[in-house]
């Protein structure tokens, strides 16, 4: 396919890797970035070792929304390290105070834009995307997005997304992402599935100082949390309950939005869905291995279970940022014949 330009919001844990990641994907430019500091961009492509190299150490997991700091999202906590320069410690990006604006305002030269963006709030995605299609935008939007009820957001705005000619793909990530498409091809040996579960295990030693907003996203997925309380925790609170768990936390029938893109995909009833997983923070290897199991009854009346697992020597950057971005190109076709709204990852296959 012919090179697709891309930008992303965000340059956390996720949003840095997808720019790594990208320079093994074939056909792939980045040619912006941005948090709430600032933006760089270069249409000619983003120097993105030297990006990674002065951003390493200033982490910003925020970008400015509705012409500031979205409050909400500030108040989690962005100041990781000290003093938080963000994108703007690269010699390629400059101050805002609108970063995701400069990315709106060169949208024409922009095939695709990745959100990794924190879900501290249900809308915060669907806002920011709605920014998008206000400024003009057509192209291809895509997010990693784990909460189910945010894909309600997003199939409301589905008239939206396609009068503006914006293909959008929700959930494109891991899990929600490669484990719910998983789940879509093992569903194909039965006439009706009974049941699916996904079990996932990361190991984050090494990559919890780029990820603690992940980690924060996950513990509002235990029980005594939610995603407001989860929200206004300090840094020292959820090192507290990572001690308290002495390092490995184990959730259980987490609200995660593989239930409802399986569900809309007519793989399955939502409530079929079981996700769960283990986080290791004092570990980088998987203390399980992350595991698809999809159970239906076969057209000749047999029971079965159809099994998919993920290797345990690929990260959780490897296995969130790859198929991120791999949606991503497949987007791009959609995008290009003419085929716009929102889609989930078990309707489409990820370009490699």
């Amino acid at each position: 396919m012919d090179d697709v330009t891309f930008a992303v919001l965000g340059t956390g844990g996720i949003g840095r890797r997808a720019l790594e990641v990208s320079q093994y994907k074939d056909a792939l430019t980045p040619v912006a970035a941005c948090d709430r500091h600032g933006t760089a961009i270069d249409f000619d492509g983003l120097d993105v070792d030297e990006l990674l190299e002065a951003t390493e150490g200033n982490i910003d997991n925020e970008v400015a929304t509705d012409g500031g700091a979205d409050a909400a999202a500030v108040e989690s906590g962005v100041k990781q390290h000290g003093e938080d320069l963000g994108v703007v410690a690269s010699e390629q990006a400059r101050p805002s105070e609108d970063p995701i604006q400069d990315v709106i305002d060169h949208g024409d030269e922009i095939d695709a834009v990745l959100l990794a963006l924190p879900n501290y709030e249900h809308d915060f995605i669907p806002r920011t995307a709605e920014r998008f299609i206000e400024g003009g935008y057509s192209g291809v939007m895509i997010d990693v997005l784990k909460r189910s009820r945010v894909i309600d957001m997003l199939d409301d705005r589905r008239e939206a997304f396609e009068d503006a000619g914006i293909t959008f793909i929700c959930g494109a990530g891991a899990t929600p992402g490669l484990l719910t498409g998983a789940a879509a091809l093992a569903a194909q040996s039965f006439v009706e599935v009974t049941d699916v579960n996904i079990h996932w295990g990361v190991g984050l030693k090494s990559g919890y100082e780029d990820n603690r907003g992940t980690v924060r996203e996950d513990i509002a997925h235990l029980p005594e949390y939610d995603i407001e309380t989860a929200r206004e925790l300090s840094e020292a609170e959820i090192e507290e309950i990572i001690d308290d768990h002495d390092g490995v936390i184990e959730f259980e029938d987490m609200e995660h939005a593989d239930d409802v893109l399986l569900e809309r995909a007519g793989i399955c009833d939502a409530g079929d869905v079981t996700v769960g997983g283990i986080l290791d923070v004092y570990n980088d290897e998987k203390p399980t291995t992350t595991t698809v199991r999809v159970t239906g009854r076969t057209f000749d009346g047999e029971t079965a279970t159809n099994t998919f697992q993920l290797g345990d020597e690929t990260s959780m950057e490897a296995n969130v940022n790859g198929p991120a971005l791999g949606y991503l190109k497949a987007g791009v076709r959609r995008n290009r014949a003419g085929e716009y709204g929102v889609f989930g990852p078990a309707e489409l296959m990820p370009g490699f």
